[in-house]
């Protein structure tokens, strides 16, 4: 579709579709980007001649939201998450050095030869891996200044490859089963790659085993993961797998009888040299029946209740969900329970909220259910925080799970109509969720014992749709604003309708309760908060992933026990906790225990669950910036004192960090928040001071450092500068590594850095094998 008739046609085409109201604006545009890259002007002009919909709702939504363009975009796009573990490790040298590898001009985001479109996100919920770099569907992983002339080769490499079709195992009925996780996080460590190879292992032996792609299993540190399971139970879980590791594992455990024997004795063999040598690659093999002590440690405290069964279950085999108890709950609630006792088993459970402020759940149900006329539900999974991946895991994960909650949730309040509001950003728990809600209609779950119609919503990219006002404003295709309340949504949401909003952690307990008891739940936890949280944990520490902890559990058991504490040689100096609505506590606050009441009580907030380490390379001023520059930008700037208020904190966060301060801008800046506070219209403004009062009151020697000039943690570029010393014996690995050229190779000769080319990106400083790269 080159041509302006096409280009009308499908706009036609779209309008058919999603319907000529305002609140079809949002889908009709997002599909008109995905088509065109950019939303093409005459096609917009089209939108408000054959729609009820104005130009004023079209430029206003249109510019709101970060997703969309105006302006013709390159054939692929690349995705540099700058999410808060993304930004700690590196994400804005990776974006510096894409920019000087592809030629990307000042000013542009485009490279001269229209292949590439560089594009800054938020968070792509792949935080363990960071920093992470997606460019169209294909996510990378781990990536440096380094590494970017690999990672653009290697997706050129592969764009124009043919989807693979699976190979079909050969021979009797399996034995056993190979369990490979199959999520965002798995596949950015190249999981499809295995599955391919495990595939075709399985399929070229005969091997009497089946394949089975399983969601996550929350050790994302350890990605690609694969499971063997003999007889029902573990018998070993391989981590760092790579695709030609394959064929070894299979045959090791499930070689066929007679004359391939032989073969297994060599892929033991094999295995073995691989688990053994230190030089080799890290695969690394541990034993579930033995409890490993990795796996014990990370798994010892940890409580599955919203992840229940995680990793073990097909995510989109229904069978296999209703086998292990999937629906009872909601059988449960239509054929035995009246909707008073739905709600009145949540009251009793004491469940609270999981995406912010943690508000009684069964307070909020009751509200709904007593309104008068049509109601409506939505489940909030527009996780929007730097740092936070739980929902994008639970619904790649539990689609099931999370349909069950939702379903049940709807009974309870009487929504004829649910509605999941998904990121757009997470395109994977999109495709399963969709696919999971077209199997139940196909099975008659849907619309068999109660009318319910469920639909997708995506997302337009903006943090501020997470408060509940503002994402029935983009429901409704309006510009993603907060509105004061009361009437809170449970009285006047949805088209002015009671509405029901809570988040996916919040319903995939759901079922956990109605199965198990409200008692069950309330023995869980402390006093006022009970039950479980699911953490993403990432950062600098030793073991990230997706972990579930019971309320009451401290900062220090989760980061030390679990996440297996920071990397060697660092020391921890903080953990950030809530994102950018939450603080950054310090080390002495490692007894906090985990619940609403002692992290508010700290100056942070639970939120909806990031937990991100720092340690003694992290500079606190630099995290502060970094999370004003986040908050500012996603402001919707409907109030003076978040618009205005925020964006004055971050000019003085911006000139400590390029060492223009002075004494009298700290007392400024600590005023300034108190006021932000204080007068913001919704959380987002209201909470946006966190970050920013914790560092100044737990790390305030770093901010009267920076007004001196120096940057303790050497982060401040403004405030540092490379150089090589004497100690250089020419050896050109600095020279060999640099990304962007800054670096003579001068072999056996003293190097030097060009310092109007030099990014500052630390890689020479990290390569010399004597110590010759001074930081000043």
């Amino acid at each position: 579709m080159n041509d302006l008739a096409d280009e009308l046609k499908y706009v036609d085409e779209l309008i058919s579709r999603h319907g000529r109201q305002r609140e079809a604006l949002i889908p009709i545009l997002q599909e008109l980007q995905d088509q065109y890259r950019y939303l093409p002007s005459a096609a917009l002009e089209r939108i408000v001649e054959q729609t009820e919909i104005t130009a004023a709702d079209v430029a206003g939504v249109s510019t709101f939201y970060r997703r969309f363009r105006h302006k013709p975009a390159g054939q692929h796009t690349i995705a540099v998450c700058h999410g808060t573990a993304c930004h700690i490790k590196g994400a804005g040298l990776v974006t510096e050095a894409l920019r000087k590898v592809l030629g990307i001009a000042e000013g542009s985001n485009t490279d001269p030869q229209g292949l590439f479109t560089l594009d800054k996100v938020s968070c792509l919920g792949c935080c363990t891996l960071a920093p992470v770099v997606k460019i169209d569907d294909v996510i990378y992983g781990h990536q440096s200044p380094e590494s970017v002339p690999a990672m653009l080769s290697d997706f050129l490499s592969q764009a124009d490859q043919p989807a693979r079709a699976g190979k079909r195992r050969k021979g009797g009925p399996p034995r056993g089963e190979v369990r490979i996780g199959m999520g965002s996080c798995c596949q950015a460590r190249g999981s499809a790659k295995v599955l391919a190879a495990v595939e075709d292992a399985v399929a070229g032996a005969g091997a009497p085993a089946a394949v089975k792609r399983v969601g996550c299993v929350g050790m994302c540190h350890q990605t690609p993961l694969l499971e063997i399971v003999r007889g029902g139970k573990p018998e070993a879980v391989y981590a760092c797998v790579q695709s030609e590791d394959a064929a070894a594992i299979v045959l090791r455990h499930f070689a066929p009888r007679g004359p391939v024997n032989r073969l297994r004795s060599a892929a033991t063999a094999m295995l073995d040299r691989l688990l053994t040598d230190e030089a080799a690659r890290p695969l690394t093999r541990y034993s579930l029946n033995a409890r490993d002590a990795h796996v014990a440690d990370f798994l010892g405290r940890q409580m599955h209740l919203a992840t229940e069964h995680g990793g073990q279950l097909d995510p989109l085999d229904i069978d296999e969900y209703i086998a292990t108890g999937g629906f009872d709950a909601l059988k449960r609630c239509v054929g035995e329970m009246s909707s008073g006792q739905i709600v009145d088993t949540i009251t009793r459970s004491g469940l609270r909220g999981r995406g912010g402020a943690g508000f009684a759940t069964g307070r909020k149900w009751a509200a709904v259910a007593a309104g008068e006329g049509p109601r409506y539900l939505v489940c909030n999974c527009d996780e929007g925080d730097p740092g936070a991946f739980m929902d994008r895991m639970l619904l790649e994960s539990s689609p099931y799970r999370i349909i069950e909650g939702v379903m049940i949730a709807a009974r309870a309040v009487g929504a004829a109509e649910g509605i999941f509001y998904i990121r757009h950003e997470y395109p994977l728990a999109v495709k399963r969720l969709s696919q999971a809600i077209e199997t139940c209609r196909h099975r008659g779950i849907l619309g068999s014992d109660f009318s319910l119609n469920l639909r997708i919503v995506e997302g337009g990219g903006a943090f501020v749709c997470g408060e509940e006002t503002a994402l029935i404003a983009s429901l409704e295709g309006r510009r993603g604003m907060p509105r004061l309340r009361p009437p809170y949504p449970s009285q006047q949401g949805l088209h002015a309708r009671p509405t029901l909003v809570n988040n996916v952690e919040t319903m995939a307990l759901v079922p956990w309760i109605i199965r198990n008891g409200p008692e069950a739940f309330a023995a869980i936890g402390t006093a006022a908060s009970k039950g479980t949280k699911v953490f993403a944990l990432a950062g600098k520490v030793a073991r990230g992933g997706l972990i579930e902890v019971p309320m009451g559990a401290t900062i220090g058991q989760i980061v030390n026990e679990i996440g297996g504490g920071v990397l060697p040689g660092r020391t921890l100096k903080a953990v950030q906790i809530g994102g950018p609505s939450g603080g950054c506590l310090s080390a002495e606050h490692l007894d906090t225990p985990i619940d609403f009441e002692a992290l508010t009580g700290a100056g942070a907030i639970m939120g909806s669950g990031g937990l991100i380490v720092l340690d003694d390379e992290d500079c606190m001023v630099d995290i502060a910036r970094f999370f004003l520059d986040f908050t500012q930008h996603e402001s919707c700037g409907k109030c003076t004192f978040c618009r205005v208020g925020t964006r004055a904190m971050l000019d003085i966060l911006e000139g400590l960090c390029q060492g223009r301060a002075v004494a009298a801008d700290l007392v400024r800046l600590e005023e300034l928040a108190y006021q932000v506070k204080a007068g913001s219209l919704c959380a987002l403004g209201g909470t946006a001071p966190n970050p920013v009062l914790t560092t100044l009151r737990y790390f305030r020697h770093e901010y009267e450092a920076h007004v001196a000039g120096r940057c303790p943690a050497g982060v401040c570029k403004a405030l540092i500068a490379y150089a090589i010393n004497d100690k250089c014996i020419g050896c050109t690995r600095c020279a060999q590594h640099c990304p962007v050229g800054a670096i003579e190779a001068q072999p056996y000769r003293r190097h030097e850095i060009d310092k109007e080319k030099c990014i500052r990106c630390g890689t020479c400083k990290g390569v010399c094998p004597v110590g010759a790269v001074q930081v000043h």
